[in-house]
């Protein structure tokens, strides 16, 4: 039987019960501050939240660059190669016809459909490709069972060291939050 309590990725023996422990700053400044020091300690497994863009943020924690243009170029080439190929083996392989003494294989022909399929791959592969990168959908996080995390949409700042760090240590990480300046420091359960 599943344990649908059980946090995902595997069996509930195998992951802490622990998700992370989340700092609260009152500052942007104080918040890319931290989220400097967070960095340099050796964590690196973290997120920021905000409730608004702060510029530097994604520097300071090390976040690198997707890999989403990637899969939409992939998703774009297969989507041509796949409507170029589909319409070669229609009229020149599997049912040819002489159409005014045009060649099967005229190319010409071939090149809106090849567009438009590499416009539908691309798009497709970059809806597809956001979602799995980004762990969606994921209905609940558990981040929202922090009391005050409700607060990063108004006026708050947080920063969570995740207990997936290969340097988490529940205390440590408490108190190392703490010494860098932290007004509360939470401990956040699946």
């Amino acid at each position: 039987m599943i344990d649908q309590h059980a946090p995902p990725g595997g069996a509930a023996a195998d992951l802490p019960e622990v998700y992370g422990v989340l700092g609260e700053f009152t500052s942007a400044e104080e918040l890319i501050d931290a989220a400097h020091k967070v960095r340099e300690a050796g964590y690196t497994r973290t997120d920021a939240f905000a409730p608004l863009p702060i510029r530097g943020l994604a520097e300071a924690l090390g976040f690198h660059r997707t890999r989403l243009p990637l899969i939409v170029l992939l998703g774009g080439a297969l989507g041509g190669v796949g409507g170029y190929f589909m319409q070669y083996w229609m009229m020149a392989v599997d049912y040819p016809m002489n159409i005014g003494g045009r060649p099967a294989h005229s190319w010409p022909s071939f090149i809106p459909v090849t567009f438009e399929l590499t416009v539908l791959g691309a798009a497709l592969a970059a809806v597809l490709g956001m979602l799995a990168l980004n762990g969606l959908p994921r209905p609940h996080h558990p981040l929202f069972n922090a009391p005050r995390f409700s607060l990063a949409s108004q006026h708050r700042f947080f920063i969570c060291i995740e207990a997936a760090d290969a340097r988490f240590e529940l205390e440590n990480a408490r108190e190392f939050l703490k010494s860098i300046g932290a007004t509360q420091v939470t401990t956040v359960e699946y």
